[in-house]
């Protein structure tokens, strides 16, 4: 009984041999027809283990990288971990460690808890390299030519005992909309208002559980609203997922867009700003570089230019991000 199924199977197989190579020659590209693409997902943050909703993440673009790659394609996935911010510069000291060896150990675990899973990265770096730093010189000097820079006067809260302006997670009080005790910094929970740290009633700090005082310090911004006529058509240009269109529609067709606060005063870990000392890129500015930082590193260790992948008309490029950080991925 098996040898008859074996020859049966065997006999559909040769009987069949055509249609199998022609399904075969489709699946592949044709010569000529080979994609560039580059993937990345959304970067681990250096304070935290790989959770859950990060793995599914990852093993989702590996699962599509291992496909396109299978295709034939020139794919290449490139990942790092998010590092810089206050919350980083105040773990370390609690341990006792430099910021470097803290994002050395931690970044360590990350990789081998990926690769646990069989996630294979082409190449996983930190945001605090000197490729993502020369990166951020690189777009900076950019932004100044175009004149989108913008300096304020900006009220902070500032942590007396610590020596350090509060982050919008580094303080807690009463929400100055519905009265709401105990909310964070910057969006009530209860009635959904957002407002700045400045705005609650009795703040506290987080790090010290004293109260802040309120100071002024000059900030960065960039005036991306001179950008708004592109942001609505490029979003609408069916090159993003119609999910993603259609949600960016609520944010970009309503109301002008507000100028982006990039930089935060010392102390700060983080990249000085190199025409504004005492000033720091802030993290959610250099934490997208990361991206390109990372492929710069694969690049100089390849042989490989790096134009050749982020200023190439014909390279694709692909994120993988949940749907919380797609605004800020869009406008960057």
């Amino acid at each position: 009984s098996q040898k008859k199924r074996k020859g049966s199977i065997a006999r559909r197989f040769r009987e069949n041999r055509a249609s199998f190579r022609f399904a075969a020659a489709r699946f592949r590209p044709t010569l000529g027809a080979m994609r560039r693409i580059l993937v990345t997902s959304a970067l681990p943050y250096i304070n935290g283990h790989i959770h859950l909703g990060y793995l599914v993440e990852a093993i989702q673009t590996d699962i599509w990288v291992r496909f396109q790659k299978l295709r034939g394609h020139d794919v290449r996935y490139f990942c790092a971990d998010d590092t810089h911010g206050t919350a980083t510069m105040l773990r370390a000291k609690s341990e006792g460690r430099t910021e470097a060896e803290l994002i050395a150990a931690v970044s360590a675990d990350h990789q081998q808890d990926l690769a646990g899973f069989g996630i294979s990265f082409d190449h996983f770096s930190n945001t605090d390299s000197d490729a993502s730093r020369e990166v951020c010189h690189d777009i900076w000097k950019a932004l100044r030519a175009a004149d989108m820079i913008v300096e304020k006067d900006v009220e902070q809260l500032f942590d007396t005992q610590e020596g350090i302006f509060l982050a919008d997670r580094f303080v807690r009080g009463t929400c100055p909309n519905c009265k709401t005790p105990d909310q964070p910094g910057d969006n009530c929970s209860k009635c959904d208002a957002t407002y700045t740290p400045a705005d609650l009633i009795d703040p506290v700090s987080v790090v010290s559980g004293t109260r802040p005082e309120v100071r002024n310090a000059v900030h960065l911004l960039v005036n991306i609203e001179k950008l708004h006529a592109f942001l609505d058509e490029w979003t609408q240009s069916g090159t993003l997922p119609s999910e993603s269109a259609n949600y960016l529609k609520n944010f970009f067709l309503t109301e002008p867009l507000r100028d982006w606060d990039v930089s935060r005063p010392a102390p700060y870990f983080g990249f000085e700003i190199p025409d504004s000392p005492g000033n720091y890129w802030y993290v959610w500015f250099d934490a997208p570089i990361g991206y390109i930082g990372s492929t710069s590193e694969w690049c100089a260790a390849n042989g490989q230019s790096l134009d050749d992948w982020w200023k190439n008309d014909h390279a694709e490029i692909h994120h993988f991000i949940g749907k919380d950080i797609v605004y800020f991925h869009t406008l960057f």
